[in-house]
């Protein structure tokens, strides 16, 4: 069987070393665990935050997916609504944002992992 690409790997949120292991413990509209993580990798051991505070970066990821959900909704609105309200404007994008959080929390994380974390992948590797 083979490994799962990167995009594959990330949408699925598996580890970036094996794309084999699953990096959250929980589905993400398990609202009480959505932010429960692996500390180590199942299938191959590794340590997901490879240094302290690797995971305060995906902050800085989530706030860019909060701009493009606002600026896509702001777009959306302004055409398809006929320029409602301020109140319809901060209503809709606050709601949006607010259901889609355990998502933009993984996924920046994941992005996280995959991109900045300096970990490649490596399909030889077995679990320690």
């Amino acid at each position: 069987m083979a490994a799962p690409s990167k995009a594959e790997a990330i949408i699925n949120c598996l580890c970036p070393r094996c794309r084999q292991g699953k990096v959250f413990t929980h589905p993400a509209y398990n609202l009480r665990k959505f932010d429960s993580m692996y500390e180590d990798c199942p299938v191959c051991g590794l340590h997901y935050e490879v240094e302290v505070g690797l995971f305060y970066g995906a902050m800085y990821i989530s706030y860019g997916f909060s701009v493009g959900i606002v600026l896509l909704v702001g777009i959306l609105l302004y055409n398809f609504a006929g320029d409602p309200p301020t109140w319809v404007y901060i209503t809709t994008v606050a709601g949006i944002v607010i259901i889609a959080a355990p998502l933009l929390f993984r996924y920046s994380r994941i992005l996280m992992l995959h991109f900045f974390s300096g970990i490649n992948y490596n399909p030889t590797y077995n679990k320690v």
